[in-house]
């Protein structure tokens, strides 16, 4: 059986990553973009030709299905298996993914971009992963295994329990979300839509992760408004605001509090894009911390540093907006451990030591588990993600899917 879900994980996997799903962070649409349903429809047919039942996506672009229960009483709670199909802002059009069979533990060099090398240092874990089948694009695009792995994992779970009537089980939920990698991935879904007792993600790394902590999160926009003027005649007159927006990041900690010198539970402030002209720019920030006093000291900081930036040049205009993204998904979940609990079961059930990591980032789950359905989040195999040096192990994915099989066994036998 696992060789079989070997095969089948590699043919699906392959084929969904080849389909571009980029989202959209400045578009106002539900789908971000149309593309994302390009993948959303070929999921419908297939789980239709599965036999799952209610598939359907929504006007906001998700997609939903149930598995009906199988030999199992009727107060079994509902599980629902969440991943998300767009991929993040580094070039995800024209994936071209290589399967680098039983990898030998050499590095491994990307053929459209010879400078692209996935070796110990640059895929730390891959040097664990000899004898396995690797894969990796081609070195021009990000491979798109976040969340694609998490995808076809749950698509072999479904083909596996629609297809073995025998295996006793709960009513199972499927549900594949656009725009996660732009906050918006549960914007619109409504927990009557997804119709779960319990939720799971498949969207963490390494293999044996479950994860209950994760970051609490906010993004900060600050636009800089200076004086606009005919350079020719500016003298004593212009303000530009590209310089203003450059002092502002250079007033931001750069030995702490920045995404590349900070690791475990240490938050961070991060622009990532800048929008604009010498009249006026617009500066985006993320900003993350595992707790909410930290969270909020990072805020307090970015408003300071407007503060002080308009008081040293009083002809800008320097405003500073602060929106909440999701919060750490412990301060529900550790009041209700039991779906994290069966979640390390299932792990070491399917022979693998559980990893219990906080992650760096956020998932789908993080809104929903806020909402009130309890959301951990699994591990699906992937490593170095948003980038070209990402890569999976077909191995690890597997793994991915005999933990879910086993999950939804064991929320069986509690009842």
């Amino acid at each position: 059986m696992q060789q079989q879900h070997i095969v089948e994980l590699e043919e699906r996997f392959l084929r969904y990553v080849r389909i571009a799903t980029q989202s959209d962070e400045e578009s106002k649409t539900a789908p971000s973009t149309a593309k994302q349903l390009d993948l959303q429809r070929v999921l419908a047919d297939e789980l239709e030709t599965l036999g799952a039942q209610d598939v359907r996506i929504t006007d906001y672009g998700c997609l939903l299905a149930t598995i009906p229960a199988r030999n199992a009483p009727a107060d079994i709670p509902t599980v629902a298996f969440i991943a998300h199909v767009d991929t993040a802002a580094f070039n995800g059009t024209g994936v071209v993914p290589i399967v680098h069979r039983n990898y030998d533990g050499s590095p491994i060099v990307l053929p459209d971009d010879p400078t692209r090398i996935l070796n110990e240092e640059t895929a730390s874990g891959l040097s664990e992963k000899r004898g396995e089948d690797i894969v990796t694009a081609s070195g021009t695009t990000l491979l798109g295994a976040d969340d694609k792995a998490g995808v076809a994992e749950i698509m072999v779970l479904a083909s596996h329990l629609l297809s073995h009537p025998e295996i006793a089980h709960g009513v199972i939920r499927i549900c594949f979300t656009p725009d996660e990698e732009v906050g918006r991935g549960v914007e619109n879904l409504t927990l009557d839509d997804l119709g779960a007792d319990v939720a799971y993600t498949l969207d963490g790394g390494a293999l044996g992760e479950v994860i209950y902590e994760s970051f609490s999160a906010d993004k900060a926009v600050v636009e800089i408004t200076g004086v606009s003027i005919h350079p020719g005649t500016a003298k004593g007159k212009m303000v530009n605001a590209l310089k203003l927006a450059s002092k502002f990041v250079e007033a931001l900690p750069q030995q702490t509090r920045t995404p590349e010198t900070t690791d475990g539970r240490e938050g961070f402030i991060h622009p990532y894009r800048v929008s604009g002209t010498a009249a006026r720019v617009e500066l985006f920030f993320i900003l993350r911390d595992f707790e909410l006093d930290g969270l909020k000291s990072h805020g307090d900081l970015i408003h300071s540093v407007a503060e002080r930036l308009a008081l040293a040049e009083p002809r800008a205009k320097v405003e500073c907006t602060i929106t909440p993204q999701y919060r750490n998904i412990r301060y529900w979940l550790e009041n209700d451990m039991r779906p994290v609990d069966l979640a390390i079961e299932a792990i070491k059930r399917a022979g693998i030591e559980p990893v219990i990591t906080p992650i760096r980032g956020g998932t789908d789950g993080a809104h929903l588990t806020e909402m009130g359905l309890m959301t951990p989040n699994l591990f699906c195999g992937m490593h170095n993600v948003h980038g070209p040096l990402e890569w999976v192990s077909l191995q690890d994915m597997e793994k991915a899917v005999e933990t879910c099989l086993h999950l939804v066994q064991l929320w069986t036998e509690e009842q």
